[in-house]
């Protein structure tokens, strides 16, 4: 068994009955999606991913869209058939703070509402394991729905290495992420797990 499963089960350690609502998080680059696919495997968890989540909530027709429509007009994140330009929308909201606060203003309460009536869901189903990955979970009070929070830690040096090779990253738009997420004391502070997800997946 591998060092991060032996992890999982010394966290894990306990009966099944006992169920759970984990928050994943850590910035990007940390590898949470591996960590998430391991508890799928291994432990029979549900994911939700938040920017998933997102993504449906501002197709076109939505409420979200629409607001956003107009909060964003004029600005080169369209694409022809109406859906959102990501990588544009991205590279707008990352590099000015007031449209990030502006999209997340109407994103993340729609996202939330979601995300708790889809907890309710899993404890009336009796659902063992449910897993919630979001990129602002300490920052919207997630911690208050899930029963803990764990971080996945991965140093700034890994990060840039993985968002330059899976993703194609510049050093400026990596920069410019880093610039808008927490510092590592802070994740530290809120979560009760540390995963240290530095290295290979071994």
């Amino acid at each position: 068994m591998s060092p991060i499963r032996q992890d999982f089960l010394r966290i894990w350690a306990m009966e099944k009955k006992e169920k759970r609502i984990i928050g994943i998080t850590g910035g990007v680059g940390a590898g949470k999606s591996t960590v998430m696919e391991l508890l799928k495997e291994d432990y029979g968890a549900e994911i939700i991913l938040a920017d998933l989540v997102a993504h449906e909530l501002m197709e076109p027709g939505s409420d979200c869209y629409n607001r956003l429509k107009e909060l964003f007009a004029g600005e080169p994140i369209w694409l022809e058939d109406g859906h959102f330009d990501r990588p544009a929308l991205a590279g707008v909201i990352f590099s000015n703070d007031k449209k990030r606060e502006l999209l997340n203003e109407v994103v993340h309460p729609a996202v939330k509402e979601y995300v708790l009536n889809a907890v309710k869901e899993a404890k009336k189903e009796g659902l063992f394991m449910l897993v919630l990955e979001a990129a602002l979970l300490i920052e919207e009070g997630y911690g208050e729905i899930c029963d803990e929070l764990w971080y996945i830690y991965a140093s700034e040096e890994v990060r840039r290495k993985r968002l330059k090779s899976s993703r194609g990253y510049s050093d400026e738009k990596i920069d410019s992420i880093f610039a808008s997420q927490l510092k590592e004391a802070e994740y530290r502070r809120h979560c009760k797990e540390v995963i240290d997800n530095d290295g290979d997946i071994e």
